[in-house]
């Protein structure tokens, strides 16, 4: 299946914790050219205090990283998002600054910390959602509110947030118990993407390959392209 749609992934060279050069940048990209994926959100990292590169500078790498990848792989498309991570004062920079959402659109991919409660959660998605904005709930397996029950990734999805797992949380990389944990959320229709959450080729690889076998195996070819094509082509429009 080529055509799939990484919409999450840390391949902008030194600008976070992902691509320290160009060089490695394009190595990621190849793996995930090979891997049968031709259009990528980069969604690097904002967060206070630890990942604040100016925008500016973001978006110049990126475009020199766009430019590269022209040369190298025939067909790949290259879009500019982000990976915010939540705070109390965030509407500021949603609403005044396009450069923090996905692709400049409507959709906003939002991060928490591991230990935020359910309470803090709900209010930050709300403010995104009073803003009129959609908030992606980024690698929402990785919380502890919301690991607690699948009941708190519907509350959250009812309230209108859409919710995204890593592949390889789906395909058991980070261990067994998460990759059922991601799998029931997926039976019961709550995942909305599965992103690569690529940072490198080894340790934090694009394993989307993997994981379109896995679900093509246990929920169907629909389903497979659903998370991995139908519904990330809808944050590119």
């Amino acid at each position: 299946m080529n055509g799939l749609i990484d919409m999450h992934c840390h391949i902008v060279p030194k600008v976070d914790d992902g691509a320290q050069s160009m060089k490695g940048a394009l190595r990621i990209l190849h793996q995930e050219y090979k891997a049968g994926v031709r259009q990528i959100i980069l969604t690097p990292h904002y967060r206070l205090e630890m990942f604040e590169t100016p925008r500016d500078e973001v978006e110049e790498r990126f475009f020199d990283l766009q430019d590269a990848a022209e040369e190298y792989f025939d067909g790949l498309e290259l879009y500019l998002g982000c990976e915010y991570h939540a705070h109390t004062v965030m509407v500021k920079d949603i609403t005044t600054d396009p450069r923090y959402r996905m692709n400049g659109g409507d959709h906003i991919l939002v991060e928490f910390a591991t230990q935020d409660t359910e309470n803090f959660m709900k209010s930050r998605i709300y403010d995104v959602l009073s803003c009129g904005f959609i908030p992606i709930i980024a690698h929402a397996e990785r919380y502890e509110a919301v690991r607690r029950s699948p009941d708190v990734a519907a509350e959250l999805a009812d309230m209108g947030a859409e919710i995204q797992v890593n592949a390889d949380s789906v395909i058991g990389t980070n261990g067994f118990f998460l990759g059922m944990y991601c799998r029931k959320l997926i039976k019961n229709g709550i995942v909305t993407y599965i992103g690569s959450d690529a940072h490198n080729t080894k340790d934090r690889a694009c394993h989307l390959t993997e994981c379109r076998q896995v679900l093509t195996k246990k929920f169907g070819e629909e389903t497979a392209e659903r998370l991995l094509i139908t519904n990330p082509a809808k944050i590119l429009r």
